[in-house]
């Protein structure tokens, strides 16, 4: 048996003999469908931009169209974007297997897109928007269609800017999605750790929090992060080519 295989087999032996499974995906599961990460090398979001020059939330409160000049692309191609077979694969395993809770890094909507219910986003989201002037919340779609098609920062009735409801540079991640990330971190029997470096507190810390309270962990990630000394498995791998073999078993239970 290949090394490969092994690996495979083992990760399903894990999901297997759990009871609560809990994903935490990054940036490597969003790629495969057109989302360039932040931080690589040759195709990262940083690499032409300061990040707290434009994608803070100083900068977007003194500089709101800096921002959206950088957010432009990214905007185009995430309203564009489909969900890949890490995606799919996911919510396969929370529909037909012990997948309790996803938890990402991403703010994309892909997971949603793919199926999944239980998603817990850390870093929010562009499916809604809030005015900084008088906290009036929407639906982010027409603006940012309209805001591609013009480039004209959008504006609330009020006067103020819409902010998309992402976490920016300088703001405090949701207390809600925080707390419900740990909860079901301390909850659960194994957790997946899915195309995230591990990099950015406090997404990075939960697999050594699931770990503390006993979970096993199988990474997936095609570069080494800091939590693979004390995981279970580790598969140095693209997302895409792992996660549909893992949930294959239950597509082929449900057939």
């Amino acid at each position: 048996m290949s090394s490969f295989r092994r690996l495979i087999a083992q990760a399903t032996a894990l999901i297997g003999q759990a009871r609560y499974v809990v994903a935490l995906t990054g940036a490597g599961v969003s790629t495969p469908s057109g989302i360039p990460d932040f931080r690589s090398t040759h195709s990262g979001l940083w690499t032409e931009h300061d990040p707290f020059e434009v994608a803070s939330i100083f900068a977007f409160r003194t500089r709101p169209e800096a921002f959206y000049s950088w957010l432009h692309p990214l905007a185009r191609l995430t309203i564009q974007a489909i969900p890949n077979a890490a995606h799919q694969a996911l919510a396969t395993l929370e529909t037909w297997g012990p997948l309790r809770a996803l938890i990402t890094q991403n703010i994309d909507m892909l997971h949603h897109k793919a199926g999944s219910a239980n998603v817990v986003e850390l870093h929010g989201h562009m499916r809604r928007m809030t005015c900084l002037t008088c906290y009036a919340e929407v639906t982010a779609e027409p603006y940012l269609r309209n805001f591609l098609k013009t480039r004209a920062v959008p504006h609330c009735p009020c006067g103020g800017v819409f902010k998309p409801n992402v976490i920016l540079f300088g703001e405090q991640l949701p207390v809600r999605a925080l707390n419900a990330a740990k909860s079901h971190t301390r909850k659960c029997d194994l957790m997946i750790v899915a195309g995230s470096s591990l990099q950015v507190a406090p997404a990075g810390d939960l697999p050594a929090l699931a770990k503390s309270t006993g979970s096993r962990l199988l990474i997936i990630n095609q570069e080494v992060t800091p939590a693979d000394v004390f995981a279970d498995v580790v598969i140095h791998e693209d997302v895409v080519r792992v996660l549909p073999l893992l949930a294959e078993p239950f597509v082929r239970e449900q057939a």
